[in-house]
């Protein structure tokens, strides 16, 4: 039985459509992502904490859920707002659907809604918050719905009725806190081994691809030069597939938490840190940017990405800023400033790292080709360079899983 739904914005408009998955009332910051894939691995990637995630691609859930590709142990997402959902998923590898996924993580979904519609609001205006409120056909359970529609309800006449100025209220102020804190670790429930990568890697052709776009097929080859090297992850919410990556060049990987000193860090004796994505402000982390501060002044190669590639611009003197609505989806052109190459790449974030702030011992090292924002740090003070994209791209494309290699080689670089 259909039931129904409705999308309420922070500016007073609102959407209706229909209810699937969990249901409920939830509120969080809607963002739309372009992925025409790859919808398993951006509901369980631990950057959307705290967001609701609007599909511009008209049709979700066509191959199923596959526990295999999940970025880390669970759905890190807030609600979950498509066109279509597909009922009736057809993969070999498909082990559910995607409506059974929302209802067992507890996340609300709405469907039946004008997806278009709803992403020019976003593209002008920019990102807002909005309020999720659904119901499950059980009169029960729906109460809390029920009197939160009542009181959007109410006309001009009355619209200082308290209910509603509440609920809008709420919507307004709500804020993603201690995001961070709340994902870091959450890809351990599906780490793999390396021989299981390597294996799995090569039953899917999703090996190590040079900069030359070629393929490494043979994985002793791709994990010659990392062989004997140990590479601290430093998690703040990290895809499982920075580590799959990782482990394919040979290196050994150990995850440290957020919460991590680098005193700590470098108690393990590491040859590389690689600074992980993550989600909310990177502003709101003052105690890990003072910690990169730190270890980056004891020459140890760095490397980070999207969120790491933000705190360590911090941590180094640079700004950063809020984007309009900022950069999600498999299809953003990024340009290499060296070369002048440009490459497609796979994003997910609202915050960037000012340009103009750069300390003089930083060079920019990519642009995005759409907005001119930065997407790449090189640092000539220490080992270190950083990317607001995210080269291990799963799902998404491979054109930049060459910088892994740079890490190694980076690392090799490094005397003593």
């Amino acid at each position: 039985m259909d039931t129904k739904a409705y999308i309420v914005l922070a500016n007073g408009q609102v959407f209706e459509g229909k209810s699937f998955g969990a249901a409920g009332c939830v509120t969080g910051e809607v963002v739309f992502t372009t992925g025409m894939t790859g919808y398993l691995e951006t509901l369980t990637d631990p950057s959307y904490y705290g967001q609701i995630v609007l599909q511009t691609f008209p049709l979700i859930g066509n191959y199923g859920v596959i526990p295999a590709d999940y970025e880390s142990g669970k759905l890190h997402l807030t609600g979950y707002i498509v066109r279509n959902w597909c009922e009736f998923p057809s993969n070999f590898r498909c082990g559910g659907t995607l409506d059974a996924l929302l209802k067992e993580q507890g996340v609300i979904g709405v469907y039946d809604v004008d997806t278009r519609a709803l992403t020019k609001i976003i593209r002008e205006s920019g990102v807002m918050n909005a309020r999720l409120i659904t119901f499950s056909g059980d009169p029960e359970q729906d109460v809390q719905a029920a009197d939160e529609i009542r009181d959007l309800q109410i006309r001009a006449g009355l619209v200082a009725h308290a209910g509603r100025i509440r609920l809008m209220e709420e919507i307004r102020d709500f804020k993603v806190e201690n995001a961070v804190a709340s994902v870091s670790g959450s890809a351990a429930a599906v780490d793999k081994t390396a021989d299981r990568v390597f294996a799995e890697s090569a039953a899917y052709r999703a090996v190590p691809v040079t900069a030359d776009g070629l393929k490494i097929n043979n994985p002793e080859e791709a994990a010659r030069e990392g062989k004997g090297k140990k590479v601290v992850l430093w998690d703040f919410g990290a895809k499982a597939n920075i580590r799959r990556e990782l482990l394919k060049r040979g290196v050994d990987v150990v995850t440290v938490s957020s919460a991590a000193t680098c005193d700590e860090i470098l108690a393990q004796n590491p040859d590389g840190v690689m600074l992980s994505n993550g989600p909310g402000d990177p502003m709101d982390n003052p105690q890990i940017i003072e910690e990169i501060r730190k270890l980056s002044e004891t020459g140890t190669p760095l490397f980070g990405i999207c969120l790491g590639h933000q705190l360590m611009a911090l941590a180094r003197g640079a700004q950063t800023e809020k984007l309009k609505y900022g950069h999600r989806g498999e299809n953003q052109p990024v340009k290499d400033m060296d070369s002048g190459r440009v490459y497609i790449t796979s994003q997910n974030h609202g915050y960037a790292v000012v340009s103009g702030s750069l300390p003089d011992d930083a060079e920019l090292s990519f642009v995005n080709v759409n907005d001119g924002t930065c997407e790449g740090i090189t640092y000539t003070d220490f080992p270190g360079f950083s990317v607001q994209f995210h080269p291990e791209a799963s799902g998404g494309p491979l054109d930049t899983g060459f910088l892994f290699d740079r890490f190694i080689g980076l690392i090799n670089s490094v005397r003593y």
